[in-house]
């Protein structure tokens, strides 16, 4: 059903050959079968019917669950899933009494899992357009922001076209911080839910009925529908709240979805509600006759549901694809973190995700939480509304994952955002993201050997790898590289932020990332035996931190170096600064304030010279023979490990 790149492909390959991660296989005899071709009236006992076709497979994965349970939580129980698809309106939920239950794809094929209906009875609307009746959508009975033609995640009408619209609506409370509580005064019911335009940008025939209106913040954005138009104060009424005022932080840009205004290129979709039917503009070649076209039913596919006092046990699922969920219109938050996992797993022990491949789904594709001693491993995350993974949970560990081309709809989405005491996230490849590609909090977290690039291509203020409200955490070994400022509060490669402490940044590699070092409201941490390569001026920030340790690094940029905040580095010795330009600098800070700088002398225990840099890009630092890194005791970085694992 999906597309897959030469890259998917071969990360299949290498998931097919992989042995399972613990567990013997429980008894053929305790094993149930499910297929297509199945039959739920059957014993679901039998891989395929029998000759009298009187038994055999089991028609949905729903039945296999409830007679795997029947057998009790003290018999191994198995369910294998056959080659086809598998259409669910609702979620199978998975529950303490199935402990020790195991759901996995039959050798060598993946399933495909999807969360939605077959939209058929597609008819030609003028030149451009195909048309199908939805009538479920005019009674208002069923609503959807995800459409699937041909395995392809369709990008809705996007009015304009490219770039934002500019507001004119201001919102001037300062924000203190998430340590300091949020914004100075609260906002009132009337800023979340009003926003004044400019009377040029929106035409007087605007469907308000199907517009929907993304508000930009700094790090979030708000998805809101359109309840009210005044057209002589130029001022939108919104359906639900925003999570932040609209010209907070000082953004003003908003965009609007699935208007006809926006339905400008080929393979654009919208969803009228008034008249119950959904448009989409073929790509050139596209045959809406045989298409294969799917709408969300439900936001949940697959979910692993514990309580607190009685936790799921012990559960694996391996092997089996994901696609086509929904998410419904209201502002997602930080992260999108409102909404449903494609695959959720809350209050689990020793539970396991292994091979799992998630696509075209409108919400996050994994989300977990209070997913304590448990693992997701060798999964395929991409083409999502939201973010890529969200496992979060005690010694839980996120190993081998490939996850890209995530927040297709929600841009604050985030690729891996993990957490929680003792967390793992070792050897994942994450690539373009809108916004940080790897968040992750608690204490005593591990966030190593990650290969990450091509983040942060929409939204600001986070980074590669970014922590906040965390203790103890080690950033080691990994390798993140080409990631562009978009302006704002800025992007970087490691982003220690509020409240971070006795955290440890070491091994590391960024390249071409103009800040890579961030750090804000910390204290007590240390920058040690990095390598941060430069194209233009690097700067690395320390606002409203202290007793910081920033040794043996070696940094080099085509522009400046600049050290903002100098006085919260307690130590600032044994690097090897170079700047093409002759220019290291330091400036102290009052609060956000500059009051102060001046230029870094050699003499402050650092060696101001060429590093004699002779190899990089791929991973592994080398140095000339006469480079001065090994003056300071720098020790060999080799990040080529870094990403996902072919063979363990």
């Amino acid at each position: 059903m999906m597309r897959r790149s030469i890259m998917i492909l071969a990360l299949f390959l290498a998931i097919s050959t992989m042995a399972p991660a613990f567990g013997e296989q429980p008894a053929l005899g305790q094993t149930f079968f499910v297929s297509p071709a199945g039959n739920d009236a059957w014993s679901g006992r039998l891989p395929e019917a029998n000759g009298e076709g009187t038994d055999g497979p089991f028609a949905t994965l729903g039945k296999a669950v409830e007679a795997a349970r029947s057998l009790g939580s003290d018999a191994p129980r198995r369910i294998v899933v056959h080659d086809g698809k598998y259409l669910f309106e609702n979620p199978v939920i998975i529950n303490a009494k199935d402990k020790g239950l195991t759901i996995e794809a039959a050798e060598g094929v993946h399933p495909w899992l999807i969360g939605g209906r077959r939209v058929t009875g597609w008819r030609r609307e003028g030149e451009r357009f195909w048309v199908a009746d939805v009538p479920e959508v005019a009674s208002g009975d069923w609503d959807f922001r995800c459409l699937v033609v041909d395995g392809r995640y369709c990008l809705r009408a996007r009015f304009p076209e490219e770039n934002r619209f500019e507001h004119v609506t201001t919102f001037s409370v300062p924000w203190m911080g998430t340590t300091g509580g949020g914004w100075k005064r609260k906002p009132t019911e009337a800023e979340l839910t009003t926003m004044q335009y400019r009377p040029e940008d929106l035409p007087p025939d605007l469907d308000i009925n199907n517009a929907e209106i993304t508000v930009y913040h700094m790090w979030d954005e708000s998805m809101v529908g359109v309840a009210k138009r005044d057209l002589a104060s130029h001022t939108l009424t919104f359906s639900t709240p925003t999570r932040h005022p609209p010209g907070a932080f000082r953004v003003q840009k908003y965009v609007v979805w699935n208007v006809k205004q926006g339905m400008t290129q080929p393979g654009q979709w919208r969803l009228d509600r008034t008249a119950g039917k959904v448009v989409y503009w073929p790509l050139p070649g596209e045959d809406m006759t045989h298409a294969e076209v799917y709408a969300p039913r439900t936001e949940c596919i697959l979910k692993i549901q514990g309580t607190e006092s009685n936790p799921v046990q012990d559960v694996t699922v391996r092997g089996l694809s994901f696609s086509v969920t929904n998410t419904p219109l209201k502002a997602g938050g930080f992260g999108a973190n409102a909404f449903e996992g494609a695959v959720a797993a809350y209050h689990t022990t020793r539970c396991v995700l292994s091979g799992l491949e998630v696509a075209n789904v409108g919400g996050q594709g994994l989300k977990t939480w209070r997913f304590a001693d448990s693992r997701v491993e060798r999964c395929l995350v991409y083409d999502v509304g939201a973010c890529g993974m969200m496992p979060r949970g005690e010694n839980s560990v996120v190993a081998d994952n490939h996850i890209h081309h995530v927040g297709l709809t929600y841009p604050s989405a985030i690729g891996l955002w993990g957490g929680g005491k003792g967390a793992h996230l070792l050897h994942n490849t994450i690539h373009d993201t809108p916004y940080s590609a790897i968040v992750c909090g608690g204490e005593g977290s591990r966030i190593e050997s990650n290969h990450i690039f091509g983040a942060m291509q929409e939204l600001h203020d986070g980074a590669g790898i970014y922590t906040s409200m965390a203790k103890k955490v080690v950033l080691r070994g990994n390798f993140v590289h080409d990631i562009v400022n978009t302006g704002g509060y800025g992007a970087s490669a490691y982003y220690l932020d509020e409240q971070c402490e006795g955290c440890l940044v070491e091994g590391n590699l960024a390249v071409r990332v103009c800040r890579p070092s961030h750090n804000h409201w910390a204290k007590g941490n240390i920058i040690r035996n990095n390598v941060f390569v430069v194209e233009g001026d690097a700067e690395l920030t320390f606002a409203r931190s202290t007793d910081y340790i920033v040794e043996r690094n070696v940094i080099h940029a085509t522009g400046s170096i600049t050290f903002t905040n100098a006085g919260a580095i307690a130590s600032l010795a044994q690097n090897v600064l170079f700047s093409a330009t002759g220019s290291v600098r330091y400036t102290k800070l009052d609060n956000y304030k500059e009051v102060a700088t001046g230029d870094l002398e050699a003499a402050d225990a650092n060696i101001l010279a060429d590093p004699l840099l002779l190899e990089y890009e791929k991973g592994v630092v080398r140095f000339d023979p006469e480079s001065p890194a090994r003056e300071i005791g720098f020790e060999p970085i080799d990040v080529t490990g870094a990403g996902v694992r072919t063979t363990q």
